[in-house]
């Protein structure tokens, strides 16, 4: 992610899933700058991913999370999926 002083608005979420590693694998495309935003999904061990958004401002803060959280919650209910 580019300088803290580009996207004042930042949030940080940590997901524990036994699925973190297929769902890092599955997201880990969409990792970008998205012009308002950005992004950045980290492994942090084989059961925790991170994902951290910064916008210019809440607006885009707030579509950014949209569509990362569902990104993230579609890949864990596939690997649910896949399981049975």
């Amino acid at each position: 992610m580019s300088s803290d002083s580009k996207w004042p608005n930042k949030a940080v979420f940590v997901f524990e899933t036994p699925y973190a590693e297929q769902i890092y694998n599955s997201v880990r495309p969409e990792d970008d700058d998205m012009g308002r935003s950005c992004s950045r999904v980290t492994l942090l061990d084989m059961n925790s991913l991170i994902l951290t958004v910064g916008a210019e401002d809440a607006s885009a803060l707030r579509a950014a999370l949209n569509t990362w959280l569902r990104l993230i919650n579609i890949a864990e209910e596939m690997q649910e999926v896949i399981k049975l």
